[in-house]
């Protein structure tokens, strides 16, 4: 089975993506960060790699001004089906680089979260812009950690709060593999980055974050047999890590 690089997966997949947990690995990493993120009650909030928009209505219901942000067009296309209510808007990234651009540069007077095309390591928002940044299962996306992390710092305000997750170590180590089905059936298998939990904490810490809570879910199996299969088969390993990391002030 061929590779696929990361953005040329989401493209492909994009059709076929819905706009909610979908997986057991998704519902056990939700149902962490969902709670978490209701308690942090953001004012302005930020989901980078939002791709078809799962946090978004989350991060809204709030009352947040909320943002997303993916380098996947087709992805954000699909946005729309996650919010119904309210409504959105997809605006283009080109004119927004270098940093300066805040909110209001966002869509400014449109009601509900908006969504822009734009690159995790180089967004296009001034410092300090936002006090919670969400950012589920994409920084296995990204080679430089370190410098992934020193952006989400310098986006998040003072005394803001950064809430990740990733792909945990075990993959690595059972050497599992990222899959997916496109809308034609066909199996496809994805390239992501594995980073130990030492990096994380090392990207964090020269970043200025102070590392809160380290989570690390495993699957329930409940009454799913294929859940009750893999757990038979591999034990029952940690399959997410979530950070919740606070910018000092």
């Amino acid at each position: 089975m061929e590779t696929l690089s990361s953005r040329t997966a989401y493209d492909l997949w994009a059709d076929a993506y819905p706009a909610f947990a979908h997986n057991p690995l998704m519902h056990a990493e939700q149902a962490i960060v969902e709670p978490l993120l209701l308690r942090l009650r953001a004012r302005r909030a930020l989901d980078v790699g939002t791709g078809t928009g799962r946090y978004l209505p989350i991060l809204a219901s709030t009352g947040a001004a909320v943002v997303g942000v993916d380098r996947s067009w087709a992805m954000l296309t699909r946005s729309k089906a996650a919010l119904k209510r309210p409504p959105h808007t997809i605006i283009s990234g080109a004119g927004l680089t270098g940093g300066g651009a805040g909110l209001n540069d966002c869509g400014a007077g449109l009601s509900g979260p908006r969504c822009i095309c734009g690159d995790a390591v180089h967004l296009p928002f001034r410092r300090g812009a936002f006090d919670v940044i969400n950012a589920s299962l994409m920084v296995g996306d990204v080679a430089d950690l370190h410098a992934w992390a020193r952006e989400m710092a310098r986006v998040l305000a003072l005394g803001g709060h950064l809430v990740y997750s990733d792909f945990h170590p075990s993959w690595t180590e059972h050497g599992w593999r990222r899959t997916f089905r496109s809308a034609d059936g066909a199996t496809h298998d994805i390239a992501f980055e594995a980073h130990a939990i030492d990096q994380h904490l090392s990207a964090l810490g020269g970043a200025g974050l102070r590392v809160e809570a380290i989570r690390e879910p495993r699957l329930n199996a409940g009454d799913d047999p294929s859940i009750r299969a893999f757990r038979k088969r591999w034990g029952n390993p940690p399959i997410v890590v979530i950070f919740h990391a606070i910018k000092e002030p």
